[in-house]
């Protein structure tokens, strides 16, 4: 019987022509090609470009909040029939395990049900008038508007649900929306912005295009244009691409963090172990506050060290699209030769190997736990996005903290301890945006803030907040000799 041939997606920019190379999408777990997606080039991107400005310029054919609750609803509603066939899709494509790549889907379903919530609660502000004599016969009030275009980069490692925050909050704010996947997981963004037009939403609103290359990137974010640039990767292409943006742009960044957690010596070992295993091992640890560096009182580190060891070493390590996995590979294999480097140099610096420390092939890596690794070794002091969890020991609680907010990135943290006064005290002393007690720190649910603090980001996300920032309040004043 002959193999299935892979699925070709066109490019998703009504009225041009593919004028980029064809991109081959590869499964992490076996290199398969499963997929090939065209990527537009610089006259791709213009013809975006001119199509977004366009729609936003003609005030009388933007679409009304109606329309858009009802594309919204229309797009919840396939997603939820879909459910099964998005989730299989984000796990070949991004190795994300099965399980957890169904919760991925629910969680988009359900944050495209929070676009809808936000848009029908949001609400405009009365502003005091008739104060004094400067205000008097005067009625002032305001109201949301759209930004403008959106371009929104995003990133492989949650290729659905991060889609669903970039693209459903400017859909829900009425800006038509440009959205640039990560090239090695575009085939959940495609499925999802062909829902929105099967939905009722006009091709033009939302267009998805891969870029040919760098140049053509760049020249999207430079573009002036663009009335707001959402980006979801590294640190170092975020800032860079900021730094090009157009003048009066506004912009979200979200990066990367170095997870710390504090655990003290009264923590309740045997519901934090599974908490931090999960927070570490989750997904390979490619997620971006995944727990990685954890302080522990040393009358209690090394016993936690070696049950995470345990905890990790009984994970099942492979193909994502199977019930049974519970960590999949890394995204390409280059992943897996980096984190085994960074692994090595800490060993050879003098971390104990607990577990793991090795490659399983050439794509995926075994759950790892590092005693006490040097402080300047990169597993220290950089984000690994690798299932690697180092733990050090503390005689003193504030040099933990002191140890936790060395590093120029800040996220989320966590501290495990039965003492609310010392929960309070390292709450109050981390540098987090966000700090957990007695959870992991890669809790998230889709209507909080989460932002990142320092190099780990710029803005703030979560499905209202990201709303608000595509969003102005226009503010109307009406003089009436009847006021």
């Amino acid at each position: 019987m002959a193999s299935k041939r892979p699925e070709h997606f066109p490019l998703m920019v009504p009225g041009a022509k593919a004028d980029g190379r064809t991109v081959e999408v590869n499964a992490p777990f076996d290199g398969s090609v499963i997929a090939t997606v065209e990527a537009g080039g610089a006259k791709a991107a213009e013809k975006a470009l001119d199509t977004a400005a366009k729609l936003f310029a003609d005030r009388d054919a933007w679409l009304s909040p109606a329309d858009r609750l009802e594309i919204l609803s229309r797009t919840a509603a396939i997603m939820t029939e879909r459910r099964d066939e998005l989730a299989v899709e984000a796990a070949r494509e991004g190795g994300k395990p099965l399980p957890d790549s169904l919760v991925e889907a629910d969680r988009a379903i359900d944050g495209v049900k929070l676009c809808i919530e936000t848009l029908r609660t949001q609400a405009g502000t009365a502003i005091p008038m008739n104060l004094n004599a400067a205000s008097s016969g005067r009625l002032a009030f305001t109201r949301h508007e759209p930004i403008g275009p959106v371009l929104a980069f995003s990133a492989f490692n949650h290729p659905l649900n991060l889609i669903v925050h970039q693209v459903g909050p400017a859909v829900a704010a009425g800006c038509p929306c440009i959205v640039k996947p990560a090239e090695a997981t575009p085939l959940s963004c495609m499925r999802f912005v062909a829902i929105l037009r099967e939905a009722g939403l006009p091709d033009q609103w939302c267009q998805a295009m891969l870029a040919d290359d760098h140049d053509v990137a760049a020249l999207m974010v430079s573009d002036p244009r663009i009335a707001f640039f959402s980006f979801i990767g590294s640190g170092r292409v975020g800032w860079m691409l900021r730094s090009k943006l157009p003048a009066g742009a506004r912009c979200a960044l979200e990066h990367g963090g170095v997870a710390p957690v504090i655990v003290a010596a009264d923590a309740d070992l045997e519901t934090t172990i599974p908490l931090l295993a999960k927070g570490g091992f989750y997904h390979a640890g490619q997620v971006c506050v995944s727990v990685q560096r954890v302080f522990a009182e040393r009358a209690i580190a090394e016993r936690l060290a070696k049950a995470l060891a345990e905890a990790g070493g009984k994970m099942k390590v492979g193909d994502p699209t199977k019930a049974d996995t519970e960590v999949g590979p890394l995204i390409r294999p280059s992943e897996v030769t980096r984190v085994d480097e960074w692994v090595n140099e800490a060993v050879d610096g003098g971390a104990d190997l607990l577990s793991g420390g090795k490659p399983i092939g050439e794509r995926c890596y075994e759950p790892t736990v590092l005693f006490d690794p040097p402080a300047d070794v990169r597993v220290s002091t950089h984000e690994v996005f690798g299932p690697v969890i180092c733990v050090y020991p503390y005689d003193d609680i504030d040099d933990a903290l002191t140890r936790a907010n060395s590093l120029p990135y800040a996220f989320q943290a966590s501290v495990f301890t039965k003492d609310i006064d010392t929960a309070l005290r390292a709450s109050k002393r981390l540098a987090a945006s966000a700090v957990m007690i007695n959870d992991h720190t890669a809790f998230r649910v889709d209507w909080m803030p989460f932002a990142g603090l320092r190099e780990s980001g710029l803005g703030v996300g979560g499905i209202p907040f990201t709303m608000h920032d595509m969003q102005i309040e226009k503010l109307t004043v009406v003089k009436s000799a009847q006021l």
